[in-house]
């Protein structure tokens, strides 16, 4: 178990954000456990042939602990804001003292493996150059295979699961919350509790002020958290809606009253509004373009049937009380 201890400051400062570092690096795992996130598959054979010409193939391949898909800690930083820039994060990693590198991957890597993979191993001679190869590689493995190819719709479903996180915790309050967000949570006397399977001896830890940072993930099969207690602290946990990455799914019926009254494409919108989402997630599970999703988005804003609102670089759509009562 991974006990929590959060006074009520450290509840009322709990925050959520979306990590694109996180995504890129816990993402790894598709090409060294393939089968795992079933979800991904597909998009991650399309990308297959842009992340086998990188140069850092190998490299990136290494960061994964074959017995339990650790990756090291410092790849994955507690993001300093909600939606944080996939440089500015890299920027964290750049910085780690080159000293540090050997305890970061050891820590990683012995417990389980029994011994660092070669490549690290063998760089371990020039920490310092270690450190500027494997940002080297994340950077390009993000610019040249995740950025264009798939980030814009991972963000969407990101970004609606925080929305429909905050919506739990207003609506509900936070044990509704911490329950809704993984099974392996447990909440109660003020401590939140990780039900972990990993093999760690269990951990007390007090928040203290430090605050505590939830981040979704398309690559986690359940809630978990740091290697290493040392870390501020932090739970990633599973992103909802990580199925409709697997290809389109088909609009939800519609009653033919509701189809006369507003017509056939608002209609299809509005019972696929049940759960905030984007223009380019709403165009890829229609077939249609954008522009013919934000058209008939904008009419339905205009006569209040949902609601947007903008999440870092995302505007996400969503229907409005008077559009739940129009659908029923």
């Amino acid at each position: 178990m991974h006990h929590f201890r959060l006074g009520l400051e450290d509840l009322a400062s709990a925050s959520f954000a979306c990590s694109p570092l996180q995504e890129a690096v816990l993402g790894l795992r598709m090409w060294t456990h393939p089968g795992v996130y079933v979800h991904q598959t597909a998009d991650f054979e399309r990308l297959r042939p842009a992340f086998e010409a990188l140069e850092g193939a190998e490299l990136l391949r290494s960061l994964v602990a074959g017995a339990n898909r650790y990756v090291p800690d410092f790849l994955t930083p507690r993001p300093a804001t909600p939606f944080p820039d996939f440089h500015a994060e890299l920027a964290v990693v750049r910085a780690l003292p080159p000293h540090r590198l050997r305890i970061e991957l050891e820590r990683t890597f012995l417990p389980h493996d029994r011994g660092l993979p070669p490549v690290l191993a063998r760089g371990l001679a020039d920490p310092a150059r270690l450190l500027e190869r494997i940002a080297e590689a994340l950077r390009s493995y993000w610019q040249d295979c995740l950025e264009p190819l798939w980030w814009p719709r991972a963000r969407s479903v990101l970004h609606a699961d925080i929305v429909h996180r905050s919506r739990v915790l207003a609506e509900r309050g936070a044990g509704a919350l911490f329950s809704d967000l993984d099974g392996r949570l447990l909440w109660g006397d003020g401590v939140l509790t990780i039900r972990r399977d990993w093999g760690k001896p269990d951990a007390d830890i007090a928040v203290d002020g430090r605050g505590l940072v939830f981040t979704p993930t398309f690559f986690a099969r359940g809630a978990i958290t740091t290697i290493s207690d040392d870390h501020p602290p932090v739970i990633t946990y599973p992103v909802r809606g990580r199925a409709t990455m697997a290809g389109p799914s088909a609009p939800p019926p519609t009653s033919q009253a509701l189809e006369r009254l507003v017509g056939a494409p608002k209609a299809r919108l509005l019972a696929m509004l049940d759960e905030p989402t984007s223009t380019t997630e709403l165009a890829r599970r229609l077939g249609v373009t954008p522009g013919a999703v934000s058209q008939h988005l904008s009419v339905l804003a205009a006569t209040r049937l949902v609601s947007r609102a903008r999440h870092g670089r995302v505007v996400l759509y969503a229907r409005s009380p008077l559009g739940d009562e129009l659908t029923r």
